[in-house]
């Protein structure tokens, strides 16, 4: 993500980094109010924008074959991770663990296996079954770099932050009233 999550890799229902100049040419052409182009942004886009049938990528999959809105929608994103993996990559120096979370990460091997098709050069090398059984590791024993799946719960971590920020707010409070 970037400042919000409209930014970074494109979602379910969000359109990734856009270059500025779509909000003005939104707005001139399509007459939208600003909350308009911000509910465009922020739940009209991404994978239920390019597909006009759903932010789910399990639904886009199962209607690949028969709707190319469907197909573009899932090539464009594994397209978009790829250009991701590839940048940071290359700032980072080169890579040695590649790491898939998140739902679509966990749950869709069909489009782990896209993703990393054509990134041998960079040493990534998938097993075919570990990657359909959705291992903890499903890289080769021979890749130089370790592909991982790794399950993740954004919601749990939320909380243990806010439970840390009210406990520094709760003790700050308390060494006040001590004083």
């Amino acid at each position: 993500m970037g400042f919000t999550p409209a930014g970074g890799l494109m979602m379910g229902t969000r359109p990734g980094d856009l270059d500025p100049g779509v909000a003005w040419y939104m707005i001139r052409s399509e007459n939208l109010t600003p909350a308009q182009f911000n509910k465009l942004i922020n739940h009209e886009s991404g994978l239920l924008g390019i597909s006009e049938i759903s932010s789910d990528m399990h639904d886009l999959l199962d209607a690949e074959t028969k709707d190319v809105r469907a197909a573009e929608a899932v090539a464009l994103f594994c397209y978009q991770v790829k250009k991701w993996i590839g940048a940071y990559a290359a700032a980072l120096g080169g890579l040695n663990t590649l790491v898939f979370a998140g739902g679509i990460g966990e749950n869709a091997p069909l489009v782990r296996a896209r993703i990393c098709e054509g990134l041998s050069f960079l040493g990534v090398e998938l097993n075919e079954s570990r990657n359909a059984e959705t291992a903890g590791v499903i890289s080769t024993d021979d890749s130089r770099v370790a592909v991982r799946v790794i399950h993740t719960d954004e919601e749990l971590m939320i909380a243990r932050s806010v439970n840390g920020m009210l406990s520094l707010c709760t003790k700050e409070v308390d060494e006040t009233n001590i004083n």
